[in-house]
């Protein structure tokens, strides 16, 4: 295949697929199927406390040899305390979401631990550059869970321009097409959420697999604007609900309280009206669940099968 997989290098890695930090779906079982496919299994800590974390990264490291990495959200409690723990066993990558994570890359530099954060502007890719860290992960609007306010088509090869590490594109990507796209981009590899949700080794109740494969392409909405931490998911119920209260003028602790436990009750218990769906507009899409080395494949033979073409179109 034609295309920068340097990522590939970088990560030791054999295919340019990173798995998204979802919280509550990257676990072990869907970390290491996807390490273990050929691509970087990415524990999402979410909210998560800091024992729990450790625990699956040990689980993790029973179940695959190959390299993975941990997600660590800004906005945790548990944020500090996941970094310190993160060092302790010597995890190697390390993706950040939900903010800048500035303060912390000297402290895993110094522990020689990959970094990656996800960025949704060119200032903050430039400012991390500068930091030291190892890629970026450049994410559009598209995706599921937080978002920015830029499209992947957008912001990805204004990002590759502005950098010179790898550039990793995520948002609304879950096929081989996609992936072409990210290479036309400049990106060397890109990161996928929505589609591994519906893989027989992710966790998510098959309430929440079902309706992503019945979603259509405006099936998503946006909510949180007004926290200044918005969130993509299958709109519901309780989108509804939380969009007429911000509406309403409702505060942010407000808001807070409402959606607290939501995201479990959702992708876990299967609750698809009064939980939250974290899913990408890439939703619309997917119409199948398979397993993750299925996945994986599919795309990267409807990539080569792609560029074939597009370079037997050339030499005519």
């Amino acid at each position: 295949m034609l295309g920068n997989f340097s990522i590939c290098e970088l990560l030791n890695i054999k295919y340019p697929i990173i798995q998204g930090g979802m919280a509550w779906l990257g676990t072990t079982e869907l970390v290491s199927a996807v390490s273990n496919a050929g691509g970087l299994g990415i524990i999402g800590s979410g909210d998560a406390p800091t024992d729990l974390i450790r625990e699956q990264i040990r689980l993790t490291k029973q179940s695959t040899d190959k390299p993975f990495g941990v997600n660590i959200l800004m906005t945790s409690p548990f944020m500090k305390t996941n970094l310190d723990m993160i060092i302790e066993e010597k995890v190697t990558v390390v993706t950040f979401g939900a903010g800048n994570p500035g303060t912390s890359i000297a402290r895993l530099k110094e522990a020689g631990i990959k970094i990656m954060p996800v960025v949704s502007s060119v200032a903050l890719a430039r400012r991390l550059e500068r930091l030291g860290i190892d890629a970026i992960i450049a994410e559009g609007m598209e995706s599921g869970g937080h978002v920015g306010e830029t499209t992947t088509m957008a912001l990805v090869p204004q990002v590759v321009d502005a950098v010179k590490v790898p550039v990793i594109a995520a948002g609304g990507i879950a096929d081989g097409r996609g992936l072409v796209a990210a290479l036309a981009l400049g990106a060397c590899g890109i990161q996928i959420g929505t589609r591994f949700i519906c893989s027989t080794e992710c966790i998510a109740h098959q309430n929440f697999k079902e309706q992503i494969v019945k979603a259509q392409d405006r099936a998503t909405v946006v909510t949180g604007q007004s926290t200044g931490h918005p969130i993509r998911g299958l709109e519901n119920k309780l989108t509804r609900q939380y969009v007429e209260l911000e509406k309403n003028g409702a505060t942010v602790p407000e808001l807070e309280a409402f959606a607290r436990g939501r995201l479990s009750l959702g992708v876990i218990q299967g609750n698809i009206e009064e939980g939250s769906l974290m899913a990408g507009q890439i939703a619309g899409l997917i119409r199948d669940i398979k397993p993750v080395k299925t996945i994986i494949e599919d795309i990267m033979s409807e990539a080569d099968h792609l560029i074939d073409k597009l370079t037997k179109h050339k030499q005519r």
